[in-house]
């Protein structure tokens, strides 16, 4: 009985709609998240969030008739328990052929300006219509997704109450996931509990910390993993566009896509390190199984290229080095702090779990 609440729920709220019983404005949906974050966030004006409006997107993103076949949904390539990543070096879709790029995490998207590794979609709205036509992935037209909707007991009623009418469109359907995604805030990590005074790492994790937030100078005999470059504040990345040298002649053109600058070759959107214990593998092309493998290539395998982000370029804890040479133990820290970005909370959030299970 507890797992279909929100079917009984809706199914009422559906059929009062269309017996026109029931007068509805749509509720405004408070965001909470920590004052350091900012509040240069990226809500649409056309957009708003809404209690209605995040619950729908909830349920259409773990509908699997928006896709081909009915064979998936968004929940299937962004799994609540992984950070809302797959596992996978590449998704496959409904046709079983594998995507181009690693399936990103979905945290803290409400202060994403550029979404996709190469940052072509400007907002959430303009960025789910790529998953949800795209042939490799869930592969089917919006208008067709919106049809099936339409012929449902359960989405009229629904759409009605998000948007003022039972009109279900392929727009009226990326707006609703967008305003869900947005609720997918990170915060509450062993390490922002740190922060607050409710929680002591250890001392490996402590020094991983000092680690990742030190640029090295090793004619001051300064260690450091300089993580913070591109990694900095509170959620963990900025958003720029790095090649952080994985190959002198990058297979994946990345941000050059885009700009159609030489100097953008191989760069790629700084990912958030939060929750990154859970969204192994690594890279826009998931050549990295594990932190480990992450670290030493940081470490010890920068490989140079025109493009190669200069604060890689001869950054190092050896004078004249080429890569960071961190120690093994370094190593180990570093990935020890790394571990306390995981934030239980945030991957047990029932407001975030596949609803029809």
């Amino acid at each position: 009985m507890k797992k279909c609440w929100w079917l009984i729920w809706s199914g009422v709220l559906a059929l009062s709609f269309l017996s026109g019983r029931v007068s509805y404005a749509p509720q405004p949906y408070v965001l909470e998240y920590p004052a350091s974050f900012g509040h240069r966030i990226n809500t649409p004006a056309d957009n708003p969030l809404t209690k209605e409006g995040v619950y729908l997107g909830r349920l259409l993103f773990y509908e699997k008739q928006l896709s081909a076949g009915n064979k998936i949904s968004c929940g299937t390539c962004h799994e609540q328990q992984r950070a809302f990543t797959d596992g996978k070096t590449f998704s496959t879709g409904v046709d079983d052929v594998p995507t181009d790029r690693n399936a990103m995490s979905l945290v803290n998207l409400l202060w994403v300006r550029n979404f996709f590794w190469d940052g072509r979609a400007p907002g959430l709205e303009l960025q789910a219509i790529t998953p949800l036509t795209a042939p490799h992935e869930m592969g089917q037209p919006l208008e067709v997704a919106a049809q099936k909707l339409q012929q449902s007991t359960l989405y009229p009623g629904l759409f009605n109450a998000a948007f003022g009418s039972d009109q279900i469109s392929g727009d009226r359907i990326t707006k609703a996931l967008a305003q869900f995604e947005r609720t997918l805030i990170s915060a509450d990590s062993r390490y922002d509990q740190y922060l607050e005074g409710r929680y002591q790492p250890d001392s490996a994790a402590l020094r991983g910390l000092q680690l990742f937030s030190t640029a090295p100078a090793p004619e001051k005999k300064i260690r450091g993993a300089n993580c913070t470059h591109c990694h900095g504040g509170p959620k963990f990345y900025i958003e720029l566009y790095h090649n952080n040298g994985l190959d002198s002649l990058p297979r994946d053109a990345g941000r050059e896509k885009q700009t159609g600058v030489a100097a953008d070759r191989g760069r790629f959107r700084v990912p958030t390190l939060r929750n990154i214990a859970l969204t192994a593998p690594y890279m826009h092309d998931g050549r990295f199984n594990s932190l480990e493998e992450v670290l030493d290539h940081y470490s010890e395998h920068i490989v140079s290229s025109a493009s190669l982000s200069p604060v890689l370029r001869q950054t190092s804890n050896e004078a004249g080095g080429n890569s960071l040479r961190l120690t093994k133990r370094e190593q180990k820290d570093i990935i020890a702090f790394l571990h306390l970005l995981t934030d239980s909370s945030f991957i047990n959030n029932p407001n975030f779990s596949n609803p029809f299970n």
